[in-house]
């Protein structure tokens, strides 16, 4: 059980570490994908059009990704409730 928890705990600071790393390139992307919308509505040109879709494409692959490693981060910490929850029941016997 503590080598469940330990490996746990190993996998919450590296996903935790990627979280920060991708809400930073979410920002990016989201920033860009603003910016490309602007020009393709000030601009109205196929190929802004084209930037504004791409960077649209994009930013939402960074949210999903993002929603990924979320979710994946709440099921460790619930593993890991429970392991810790099952080392208290035991003690407590």
């Amino acid at each position: 059980m503590e080598r469940r928890l330990r490996a746990i705990s190993r996998k919450l600071v590296t996903l935790r570490g990627e979280l920060a790393l991708t809400d930073e390139q979410l920002t990016h992307f989201a920033d860009i994908a603003d910016d490309t919308r602007i020009r393709s509505l000030v601009s109205e040109t196929p190929l802004a059009d084209v930037d504004h879709r791409d960077a649209e494409r994009t930013s939402a692959a960074f949210a999903r990704h993002r929603a990924e490693i979320v979710e994946r981060i709440a099921r460790l910490e619930a593993e890991q409730d429970e392991l810790l929850d099952q080392m208290v029941a035991r003690r407590s016997r």
